[in-house]
């Protein structure tokens, strides 16, 4: 079991700042929410993407995807992906 907790670099980007994520923290989206609770601290909560929704429902409209086809494409998006590599600032 990991531990709840991880230390990590904080990091600019631009006009913001950026947090790495360690792996055993790994987000499966590439949008979040962050909020600050009562005690001040930052809330991570992942948005689930939605890309090719709007295709895919008219696909279906269409009667070009079947159950398969929806199964294999959520698979696909559980699958995790490959850290990027980033240089140290």
């Amino acid at each position: 079991m990991t531990s709840p907790f991880a230390t990590t670099r904080v990091f600019n980007n631009g006009n913001s700042q950026a947090v790495r994520i360690p792996a055993e923290f790994r987000l499966n989206t590439d949008r979040v929410q962050i909020s600050r609770n009562e005690h001040g601290d930052l809330v991570i909560h992942p948005i689930p993407a939605e890309r090719g929704q709007a295709l895919l429902l008219a696909l279906q409209a269409l009667g070009e995807v079947d159950a398969q086809f929806i199964a294999t494409l959520e698979a696909e998006q559980e699958r995790i992906q490959p850290m990027q590599d980033r240089e140290a600032l």
